[in-house]
C-alpha cells in the first residue's frame, strides 16, 4: 500500500506541484463531474468541476481589479458554502494568501487576526461578518477593500461577490504558472486556547506532500468520493480533507453551512467518507442508543449483535477471517446493522475519520461493529493535518502509524516529535515561538506525551501542558479519565479536574438524548435536563457508572467525586473550541464554584 514511502519517494513525486496548478488537471480529466453540492431550500443544486473552474476564472479577474496581486493576503469569512471554494482557489491564482478565520471571531479578534496576517482585503458572507470589520476598520489601515457575498449587504461594503464574478475569465493556466511550490498556500490560525493564535504558515509544497501522502494510504480510487464540508475551513482537517483534497483529486463535496445538521445531512447525501471530531460521533452513537432504548428487548438484542460482532470486526482490520467468522459477520449486518447503518446515512462510508480530540475506545470500536470503517488520526495544523493515521488496520486506542514518507518518534521525556514534507517552515511573523516548535535538527516538537508500540502504532497520552499533577505529586491524563467518563451511558462530555488538588474529580454533563430516554425507562417524571440532573436516581446511576469506568485506573488516578451538570457544551462557547476542543480555563472560570464545592 505504498505504507513504507520514504521523504524523497514523496518529495519526487509532487515536485513543481502548486494546489492552482494541480486543480487545473483536475478540471482536464473530469470537466464534467460533480464538484460542489448545496441544499437551496429544499432541493440540491451543484457545480461540475468545469462550472467551478469558470467561476474560479471571472473571480480571479475580479480579484486582480480590487487590487488583489502576488503577495497579498486575503482574509475569508463565511460558513460551509460553495463560494468558499472559488474564492479561496481564485487567490491562489492570483499569487496571494487565503486565510480563513473563525465565523466566531469577535470584532477585538478580527483586528487582531487581520492586521497580524497583514489583510488587504477581506471576504465576508454577509451584514453580522461584515459589521465585525466595520467596528475595527479603524485598527487596520492595512485593510484596503471589503468584499461581501450577500447582495443585500453590498451597500455596506466596497462591493460584492456578484461584482466580483462578473469578468471575463482569466487565462488560468497563465495564473497557475506564476504559483511556487514554496509560495504560502494559507495561514492556519491556532484555536488560541493557550494564549493569542498562531499563524501556521503552510505552504504550496506542504499541501501537495500531505495529500501525495493520504493518496498511498487509500485502498480507491478517490475520483468521485461523495463527502460532506461542515467544520470550519479556518480548521487545517477540514481544509485539507474536503477543500484541497476535493481540488486535487475530483472529490464531490457536499457543504453543509451548519455543523449541527452534518447528521441529517448525511442521511441524504450516503457519504462515502465522513471526518468528525469525537462529539460528531459521540452524538450518532447516543441518537441511535436513546432510539433503541424506547424498546428493551430490541435495545438488549442489537447489544448482544454487538457484543458478537466486535472481536470479529476488530479481527476483520488485522487478518482474513475464517468462513464461519465472515459467515456470522454477515449474518449479524443483515439481521441488526445494515438497516442502522441506512437509517444514519453511514451505508455507503467506505472511511470514516475521528481527530482533533481522542475518541472514546468503545465508541470507535461499536462503529467498527456495526460496518462503519471507524479509524482514528492524529495530528495538528503544523503538520498540514495528519501525522498518524491507519485507515484499515486499526488498533483501538492507538491513533494508526506514521504517514508515508513522515519519521514520527519520542523524545527522551516522551514528547512526539515528527519530521516530514508536512511539517511547517514556522509561525508568520513569530521566530520566537517558531523556535520552540521547531528545533534545529527541523523536528517538530508536538507538545503531546505519546507511546510507540513495536509495531510502530502510537497511542496518545496527554498534551504535556495538561497533564494533571495532583497535590500528591502523580501525573494524570484527564483525556484518558473523560474518554472513559462519556462511555456512562447518562454523561455526554466531561472535564476532569485535580491540579494541585487532593485527589481528581470531574464536572460530566448529561447527554441531552440518552439521559431523558432512560429516566422515561425509569419511570422519572421530569420537566427538564436540569431536573434530571439534581434527580437522585441519576446521580446513583451516573456514580455507579463512575466506579465502574474508573476501575481500570490507579486509585491515584481515579475520580472519586463528579458534579452533574445539565447544559450541553456547545462549539465555540466558554467550554469548547470550535471544533469541540475543551477550553479547560474557560471550564475552570465558568464553573468555578462547582468545582471549588467538589473540595470542601
Amino acid at each position: 500500500m505504498g505504507k513504507q514511502a520514504t521523504k524523497e519517494e514523496i518529495d519526487a513525486a509532487v515536485e513543481g506541484q502548486t494546489v492552482p496548478a494541480q486543480f487545473l488537471k483536475t478540471v482536464a480529466a473530469h470537466p464534467d463531474r460533480v464538484a460542489l453540492r448545496w441544499k437551496e431550500g429544499d432541493d440540491w443544486a451543484s457545480w461540475t468541476f468545469g462550472e467551478y473552474a469558470d467561476l474560479v476564472a471571472r473571480a480571479t479577474t475580479g480579484l486582480s481589479h480590487v487590487g488583489v496581486g502576488p503577495g497579498d493576503r486575503v482574509v475569508l469569512m463565511m460558513r460551509n458554502r460553495p463560494e468558499f471554494h472559488v474564492l479561496d482557489m481564485a487567490v491562489l491564482m492570483r499569487g496571494a494568501t487565503p486565510i480563513s478565520i473563525y465565523n466566531s471571531s469577535s470584532a477585538d479578534q478580527v483586528a487582531y487576526l487581520a492586521g497580524h496576517s497583514e489583510a488587504s482585503v477581506a471576504i465576508v458572507e454577509d451584514a453580522g461578518f461584515l459589521e465585525r470589520f466595520t467596528k475595527v476598520r479603524d485598527k487596520l489601515p492595512g485593510l484596503r477593500t471589503t468584499v461581501v457575498l450577500d447582495e443585500a449587504s453590498a451597500c455596506d461594503a466596497d462591493g460584492s461577490y456578484a461584482r466580483l464574478i462578473d469578468h471575463e475569465p482569466a487565462d488560468l493556466d497563465t495564473s497557475a504558472a506564476t504559483v511556487k511550490p514554496d509560495d504560502l498556500v494559507t495561514v492556519i490560525y491556532t484555536s488560541g486556547t493557550t494564549g493569542p493564535p498562531k499563524g501556521v504558515r503552510l505552504s504550496h509544497y506542504n499541501i501537495c506532500w500531505t495529500a501525495e501522502s493520504y493518496m498511498r494510504l487509500i485502498d480507491r480510487d478517490p475520483v468521485g468520493l461523495r463527502t460532506i464540508s461542515y467544520l470550519p475551513m479556518a480548521h487545517v482537517a477540514e481544509r485539507v480533507a474536503t477543500h484541497y483534497l476535493g481540488a486535487l483529486f475530483a472529490e464531490e463535496v457536499t457543504t453543509c453551512p451548519d455543523p449541527t445538521q452534518v447528521a441529517a445531512y448525511a442521511r441524504e447525501i450516503h457519504p462515502q467518507a465522513l471526518f468528525g471530531v469525537p462529539r460528531v460521533w459521540e452524538k450518532i452513537y447516543a441518537g441511535v442508543n436513546a432510539a433503541l432504548a424506547a424498546d428493551p428487548e430490541k435495545s438488549q438484542k442489537f447489544g448482544e449483535a454487538i457484543d458478537a460482532a466486535k472481536p470479529l470486526a476488530l479481527a476483520k482490520a488485522m487478518r482474513e477471517l475464517t468462513a464461519e467468522e465472515e459467515a456470522t459477520l454477515a449474518f449479524l449486518d443483515e439481521v441488526a446493522f445494515a438497516p442502522v447503518r441506512a437509517l444514519i446515512g453511514l451505508d455507503a462510508c467506505e472511511v470514516a475519520v475521528s481527530g482533533a480530540a481522542p475518541i472514546p475506545v468503545e465508541i470507535l470500536e461499536w462503529f467498527r461493529a456495526i460496518g462503519v470503517p471507524m479509524s482514528e488520526i492524529y495530528g495538528m495544523s503544523e503538520n498540514s493535518g495528519p501525522l498518524t493515521w491507519d485507515p484499515y488496520e486499526i488498533k483501538p486506542g492507538t491513533v494508526g502509524r506514521q504517514i508515508p514518507g513522515c519519521t514520527v518518534q519520542l523524545a527522551e521525556d516522551g514528547e512526539i516529535v515528527a519530521k516530514g514534507g508536512n511539517v511547517f517552515d514556522g509561525y508568520l511573523g513569530d521566530p520566537e515561538k517558531t523556535a520552540d516548535a521547531l528545533d534545529d535538527e527541523g523536528w517538530l516538537h508536538t507538545g503531546d506525551i505519546g507511546e510507540i508500540d513495536d509495531e510502530g502504532y502510537v497511542r496518545i497520552v496527554d498534551r504535556k501542558k495538561e497533564l494533571i499533577i495532583t497535590a500528591g505529586g502523580k501525573n494524570v491524563s484527564p483525556a484518558n479519565l473523560e474518554a472513559n467518563l462519556k462511555m456512562i451511558p447518562l454523561v455526554g462530555q466531561a472535564c476532569a479536574i485535580g491540579d494541585q488538588r487532593p485527589f481528581v474529580s470531574a464536572l460530566v454533563v448529561l447527554d441531552p438524548e440518552i439521559a431523558p430516554a432512560w429516566a422515561r425507562s425509569q419511570g422519572i417524571e421530569f420537566d427538564s435536563i436540569a431536573d434530571l440532573a439534581a434527580n437522585p436516581a441519576v446521580k446513583d446511576e451516573v456514580e455507579r457508572g463512575v466506579a465502574d469506568v474508573m476501575s481500570v485506573f490507579s486509585n491515584a488516578e481515579q475520580v472519586k467525586k463528579v458534579t452533574i451538570l445539565s447544559d450541553e457544551w456547545l462549539p465555540d462557547s466558554e467550554e469548547l473550541t470550535p471544533t469541540s476542543k475543551l477550553k479547560r480555563r474557560g471550564v475552570h472560570a465558568k464553573y468555578a464554584e462547582e468545582i471549588e464545592a467538589l473540595y470542601r
